[in-house]
């Protein structure tokens, strides 16, 4: 049981992990806590049902058209709903952000009603659905190595774009100090809106695969995982890309051997429990910096 148990958690976290560097990514470069960040999450699952349903399209296909669509969502949330508040106090970007995260669940509801709907189960290959390997009692299957696989290539990647690339070296320049960046000659608003693509796509995977993993979908599945990949992110240290990979697989394997052993209703209580605990032994989380603020 505890190696079942082990697996089923590892898949959670990598998934947990995904969406919580776009909490991350966003908190370093604009100290923003992006509440909507959830809700691109739900869009992405929805956006995928219907590329399939509508286009009949391959899932490879349909997994790059909603990353590039998420990626589009996420700039237009910072062009036109955080960017006109980038001199404002921090508390009305917070508040917008909760406004922003309303807005795209109800939109969701208009659009594809309030119902749970089912992932179209034609669009899979059905060995998605046998076990790879067995390890002592514990099956794993092909779904989960492939959510394993996927989640930690994107982490690569992402890792490579963020210290091998130029715009990562904006975006670490940024998360630095923003006025200094810009007067270096960076582009303020384009590397932020980078930031929010990039965070936006990784998401999107997050959402598809999470929508394949319980086959089901539903307009307020954005918010519960929000909240515990945002566990996920202050359990790492919020502002820290490995510290969001490292909080979200702890947390994703805690949920699990606590559903396991205690109970699966506790399930949820467990994320914001790390969440409190955090704060209050550990505010800058597991690689998180403590800071000063000067007066």
């Amino acid at each position: 049981m505890f190696e079942q148990q082990l697996i089923n958690g590892l898949t959670l976290g990598m998934i947990y992990a995904l969406i919580a560097v776009g909490y991350t990514m966003v908190y370093g470069v604009i100290q923003l806590i992006n509440f909507a960040h959830g809700e691109i999450f739900m869009l992405s699952a929805f956006l995928a049902v219907t590329f399939i349903t509508v286009f009949g399209l391959p899932l490879y296909v349909v997994i790059l058209m909603t990353m590039g669509c998420c990626a589009l969502i996420g700039v237009m949330l910072d062009i036109f709903a955080y960017r006109p508040l980038r001199q404002s106090p921090r508390l009305a970007a917070l508040i917008t952000a909760i406004g922003m995260s309303i807005f795209l669940q109800n939109l969701a509801m208009i659009i594809w009603g309030s119902r749970p709907k089912p992932f179209v189960q034609e669009a899979l290959p059905s060995f998605l659905r046998t076990t790879a390997v067995t390890i002592g009692e514990a099956n794993v299957s092909w779904l989960q190595m492939s959510i394993f696989i996927t989640a930690s290539t994107l982490m690569i990647i992402l890792f490579l774009i963020i210290n091998k690339t130029r715009v990562g070296t904006a975006m670490r320049a940024l998360s630095q100090n923003r006025t200094s960046a810009a007067l270096m000659g960076i582009n303020v608003n384009r590397v932020i809106s980078f930031t929010f693509a990039l965070g936006s796509s990784m998401g999107a995977v997050a959402g598809i695969m999470v929508a394949i993993y319980y086959n089901t979908l539903y307009p307020t599945m954005g918010y519960v995982a929000g909240v515990k990949a945002f566990a996920a992110a202050v359990l790492g240290g919020i502002g820290s890309v490995p510290g969001a990979m490292i909080g979200g697989i702890v947390l994703g394997i805690a949920e699990a051997l606590g559903a396991g052993y205690i109970s699966s209703l506790y399930r949820d209580g467990i994320a914001y429990g790390v969440m409190i605990a955090v704060i209050i032994f550990r505010p800058s989380g597991i690689l998180g910096k403590s800071t000063v603020e000067k007066v």
